[in-house]
C-alpha cells in the first residue's frame, strides 16, 4: 500500500490530539509539504480531452494533410476547406470550455464539505484542504473525504458498497478503517486522515464513488461508427480516385512528365475531403455543449455532457417522495395516545429529539417535547434507514426499553391491521398523507445478544401515534402532469408508510391505489418487474431494495432515471441510467448523480427532458444532411474511379455547397428548439433517409456529367453545372429536412438561397470560385436534371415518413411505444 499505509495511529498520535485537532502551524506546514488531500479531477470533461476531441482526430489529420499539400502546391484557393475545418475545430473548442466554464464554476460553488476539528474548534472545508492527520467528523449522510482511522463512534456505520460491491452497511469501531469514497449511513464518530490525495483509497482506483461511469450516448456511438465506416473506405476509395484522375490526365508517366498530375492531386483531394462529414461531430459536440450550459443558467448542473441526451431517453422516472413531491421538512403535528399507564413516555420522546445523531424526523421532537436535563441511558440504538427505528433504555428505570420507528417496522402485522388500535389509527392517519411513527414500550429484559444484533426487544406494547406533515411542492403537480402526457411512466419509491406515500401521490395527480407495500415485494427479479409494472407507489422501499426495483425496470427494457436526495437514495442512483439529485441531499448522493437541481425545484426536470430532447431531435435531423454528403460523396468517388472520369468539382467548389447546404444551416438547425419525443433507432432512420437521397444525388451528377461530355462544353462549364445541381438539389434536401417550416426555418433556407445567388452573379465571386456561363444546352440539361432529382428526393422523404410511421405502429401494436405527439406528427405527415 506505500509507505503511508503503514502509518500507525501511534505514530500519528503527535499530529493531532482528538479532542483539539491540528493546530493551524501544523496545518500551514503539512500543507507546505505536499500532504494535502487535493486531487487533480474534473467534475466535466478535462481541457486536453476537449482539445483532443476537436483538434487531433483522424479525420481532422486527413483534412490537414490534404490542406498543406495545396498549399504546397500552390493551389490556396482550393484550401478553404482546410479553414473551414480548423474554425470547426476552434468554435467546438470554445464552445465546450465556455460549458466546462459554466460547470466547473457551479460544482465549485457547490462541492461537498469536510467537517475538521482544528484548533478545537469544527470547521467546514474543501475537501481538497483535508490534511494528513486531520480529526474528521463523521455524521450520517456525509462522504468520507480521505483515507481515515475511527478514534471514537456512536453506532457508526458506514456503506463501503460503491468501494466493496459488497451492499450491507460495516458497523465501524474504534480503529477501524474509513475509506474514502465510503458513505456514513447511521451514527457518527471522529476519525483520523491516515491517506490523503493520490494516495487515498478512492482516488487509487479509476470506479470509486466519486467518478462517474461513461452516460451511453447513442448519438455519439452512431457517429462514431459512421466515422469508422469511412474510414475504413478512405484509403481505398483515395487511391481508386487518384488511379482515375492520372489515367484521365493521360496515365501516370505522362502525367508525372507533364505537370498534369497537380490536378489530379486536387480532384483527388476534392473526392476525399467530400467524403468526410467532419461538421457531424461538431455539431454534436456543440449541441451537447449549449445544452448543459442552458441547463446551468437553470440551476441544473450537469456532471456528463451526453446526460443531456440521456434523460430525453427516459421512458421510467422514480422519484423518493420526500424532497421530490415533497419540501422535505417536516413538522410535528400531533399524537395519539395509546397507552397512559406511564409518564415516562414523554421523556422518551424528549430524549429521541435531542440525540446527538438525530434525523430530520427526530429533532421535530424537541419543540414539543423538550429536554428537561441531561438524563443517562444504558442502551441506545440509533436510527438506521434499513431497520427503520431507534431503541433506548434510561438506566434508572431497569428493563423498561423504549422503541421509536415506523410501524410496521416495530409492530409488524398488527401496524397495518384496521381492527387493532394502533392499526386503526396508523392506517387513518397515513390515509390523510401524514407520516406516521410508533413509539413502543417493552418492560422485557432487552438481552445483550439482542442489542448487538440490533433486534427489537420482545413483548413490545404500542404506546403513542406520533404524526408529522409535509408540504407538497408546488410544481410537484404539474411537473408530473407533464411526464404523464410525454409517456414517461412514472414510479414513487418511498422508505415511508405505503398509505402515506399513495395519499401524497394522489394529491400530485397519481393514481396511486392503497400504495404496495415493499416488505411484500417477491425476491425473484422477473416477478419483481412485473409487480413494478403493474404498481405506481411502493412504500416501506429499503435503500438496497430501490437499488434492485432499478435494475428490475431495466431488466424490463426501461431506461430509468432515479431523482432522490437521501444518502439512502445513493445506491439506486448511482446504479440508475440517470441519476439526479437534488442540492439540499447529502454529499454522497450529489457525488453519484448524473445531473445536480442546484436549487431543488422539481419543476426543472420538463426543462432537462426537453433540452435533450431537442439535442437528439436537432442533431437527428442535422445528420441526414451530413450522411446524405457522405453518401453522395463516396458513390461519386466509386464512380467516377471505376469509370475513370475526371472529379467535376474543385476543391473551392464544393466549399459552396458544403457551406450553404450543410455548415451554415446545421449550426442553426441544431441549436434550435425542437421538442420531438425520442424514439430509438437514430442511425437507422438517418440512414434510411441519407442513402437513397445521396445515391440520387451522385446518379444525376454522374448522368449530367456524361450529358455535358457529350455536348462537347468546356471543363470549367462542366464544373459550374456541376455546382449548380449539387447546391440547389443540397438546399432543397435542406428545405425537406426542416420540415415543418417555420418563420425562423424559412429564414435559413431562403438566406442560402440568396447567398446562392449573390455567389453566381457578383462577378468576383464567380472568378474566385472558377464559375462561368455553362451554356444554353448545358442550362436544360441541368435544369432537367436538377428537377427530376427534387422531385427523386421528395418520393424518398415520402417513403421515409412510410417507413418511420411503421415502425413507430410496430411499436405502438407491441405494447412499447406510446401515440406520437403533436410535433412527431408533425414530421412525420408534413
Amino acid at each position: 500500500m506505500g509507505e503511508s499505509d503503514t502509518t500507525s495511529v501511534a505514530e500519528l498520535g503527535e499530529l493531532a490530539n482528538t479532542r483539539e485537532g491540528l493546530t493551524a502551524a501544523r496545518v500551514a506546514e503539512l500543507t507546505a509539504s505536499g500532504q494535502t488531500n487535493a486531487f487533480a479531477g474534473d467534475s466535466s470533461r478535462s481541457a486536453w480531452n476537449i482539445v483532443r476531441a476537436n483538434v487531433f482526430t483522424l479525420f481532422n489529420g486527413i483534412v490537414g494533410a490534404c490542406f498543406l499539400v495545396l498549399l504546397l502546391l500552390g493551389r490556396w484557393q482550393d484550401a478553404l476547406f482546410g479553414l473551414a475545418a480548423f474554425g470547426n475545430a476552434i468554435i467546438g473548442c470554445w464552445q465546450e470550455f465556455r460549458a466546462k466554464a459554466a460547470l466547473d464554476r457551479l460544482a465549485l460553488l457547490n462541492a461537498p464539505r469536510a467537517r475538521v476539528r482544528r484548533d478545537s474548534q469544527d470547521v467546514e472545508i474543501a475537501p481538497g484542504e483535508v490534511v494528513r492527520g486531520d480529526i474528521l467528523i463523521l455524521r450520517a449522510g456525509d462522504q468520507v473525504t480521505a483515507d481515515a482511522v475511527v478514534l471514537e463512534h456512536r453506532a457508526l456505520q458506514i456503506d463501503e458498497s460503491m468501494l466493496t460491491g459488497e451492499s450491507d452497511a460495516v458497523d465501524k469501531q474504534d480503529g477501524d478503517e474509513a475509506l474514502s469514497g465510503s458513505i456514513v449511513v447511521a451514527g457518527e464518530g471522529l476519525a483520523r486522515a491516515v491517506r490523503v490525495g493520490a494516495d487515498s483509497y478512492a482516488n487509487r482506483f479509476a470506479a470509486e464513488a466519486k467518478r462517474f461511469s461513461l452516460v451511453s450516448s447513442e448519438l455519439r456511438t452512431s457517429i462514431d461508427r459512421v466515422l469508422k465506416w469511412v474510414g475504413w473506405g478512405i484509403g481505398p476509395i483515395g487511391l481508386l480516385v487518384l488511379n482515375a484522375q492520372m489515367m484521365v490526365a493521360g496515365g501516370w508517366v505522362t502525367a508525372w512528365t507533364t505537370g498534369t498530375w497537380t490536378q489530379a492531386i486536387v480532384n483527388t483531394i476534392s473526392a476525399l475531403t467530400a467524403m468526410i462529414p467532419l461538421g457531424l461531430v461538431l455539431m454534436t459536440s456543440i449541441a451537447f455543449a449549449v445544452g448543459a450550459a442552458r441547463l446551468a443558467s437553470r440551476q441544473v448542473l450537469v456532471n456528463e455532457l451526453p446526460a443531456v441526451e440521456g434523460l430525453a431517453r427516459v421512458d421510467v422516472i422514480c422519484l423518493d417522495k420526500t424532497g421530490t413531491l415533497t419540501e422535505g421538512e417536516l413538522a410535528y403535528r400531533d399524537l395519539d395516545l395509546l397507552d397512559s399507564a406511564t409518564d415516562e413516555w414523554q421523556n422518551a420522546l424528549a430524549w429521541f429529539g435531542d440525540a446527538p445523531d438525530a434525523n430530520a424526523t427526530a429533532r421535530c421532537l424537541r419543540a414539543p417535547y423538550p429536554a428537561s436535563g441531561p438524563r443517562d441511558v444504558s442502551v441506545y440504538i440509533s436510527f438506521s434507514s434499513a431497520r427503520k427505528w431507534s431503541a433506548l433504555s434510561f438506566a434508572d428505570t431497569g428493563d423498561e426499553t423504549w422503541v421509536l420507528g415506523a410501524p410496521e417496522m416495530v409492530l409488524g402485522d398488527a401496524a397495518t391491521d384496521a381492527g387493532t388500535e394502533v392499526g386503526e389509527a396508523v392506517t387513518r392517519l397515513a390515509a390523510e398523507g401524514l407520516r406516521t411513527l410508533v413509539l413502543a414500550r417493552s418492560i422485557d429484559h432487552y438481552s445483550t445478544t439482542a442489542q448487538a444484533a440490533e433486534s427489537l426487544p420482545t413483548g413490545l406494547v404500542p404506546v403513542a401515534v406520533i404524526t408529522f406533515s409535509e408540504k407538497v411542492r408546488p410544481d410537484a403537480a404539474q411537473t408530473l402532469s407533464y411526464f404523464r402526457a410525454q409517456g414517461v411512466g412514472v414510479r414513487v419509491i418511498s422508505g415511508d408508510n405505503p398509505r402515506t406515500v399513495a395519499a401524497i401521490a394522489r394529491q400530485v395527480g397519481l393514481d396511486a391505489g392503497e400504495g404496495y407495500d415493499a416488505r411484500q415485494l417477491p425476491e425473484d427479479d422477473a416477478e419483481l418487474g412485473s409487480v413494478l409494472e403493474s404498481h405506481t407507489v411502493f412504500g416501506r422501499v429499503t435503500p438496497e431494495q430501490k437499488k434492485r426495483m432499478v435494475v428490475a425496470l431495466q431488466a424490463q427494457g426501461h431506461t430509468v432515471a432515479m431523482t432522490g436526495d437521501g444518502v439512502n437514495d445513493a445506491l439506486a442512483i448511482k446504479t440508475a441510467d440517470i441519476g439526479i439529485a437534488m442540492n439540499s441531499g447529502s454529499p454522497a448522493t450529489k457525488a453519484v448523480a448524473r445531473l445536480v437541481l442546484l436549487d431543488g425545484q422539481f419543476s426543472h426536470l420538463p426543462d432537462v427532458v426537453a433540452e435533450g430532447r431537442q439535442v437528439i431531435a436537432n442533431i437527428e435531423r442535422v445528420s441526414m444532411l451530413f450522411l446524405t454528403k457522405t453518401v453522395y460523396a463516396t458513390t461519386l468517388a466509386v464512380l467516377f474511379g471505376v469509370m475513370v472520369l475526371e472529379f467535376p468539382f474543385l476543391p473551392r467548389q464544393l466549399s459552396i455547397t458544403d457551406g450553404l447546404t450543410i455548415g451554415i444551416p446545421a449550426f442553426f438547425l441544431a441549436l434550435m428548439p425542437n421538442t420531438s419525443r425520442y424514439v430509438p433507432g437514430f442511425l437507422r432512420r438517418s440512414l434510411t433517409f441519407a442513402i437513397p437521397a445521396g445515391l440520387l444525388i451522385a446518379i444525376a451528377l454522374t448522368l449530367y456529367t456524361r450529358g455535358a461530355m457529350s455536348l462537347g462544353i468546356t471543363e470549367a462549364q462542366l464544373r459550374t453545372g456541376s455546382t449548380i445541381i449539387l447546391a440547389i438539389v443540397g438546399i432543397w434536401v435542406l428545405a425537406v429536412l426542416a420540415r415543418p417550416l417555420n418563420r425562423f426555418k424559412v429564414l435559413v433556407v431562403g438566406g442560402m438561397f440568396v447567398a446562392l445567388s449573390v455567389l453566381f452573379t457578383v462577378p468576383l465571386a464567380g472568378e474566385f470560385f472558377q464559375l462561368v456561363d455553362p451554356g444554353e444546352e448545358a442550362a436544360y440539361l441541368i435544369a432537367g436534371i436538377t428537377i427530376v432529382t427534387i422531385l427523386a428526393i421528395e418520393v424518398v422523404r415520402i417513403v421515409h415518413r412510410r417507413i418511420l410511421a411503421r415502425g413507430s405502429a410496430g411499436e405502438e401494436a407491441s405494447g412499447s411505444a406510446r401515440r406520437p405527439d403533436r410535433d412527431e406528427r408533425a414530421q412525420l405527415d408534413e
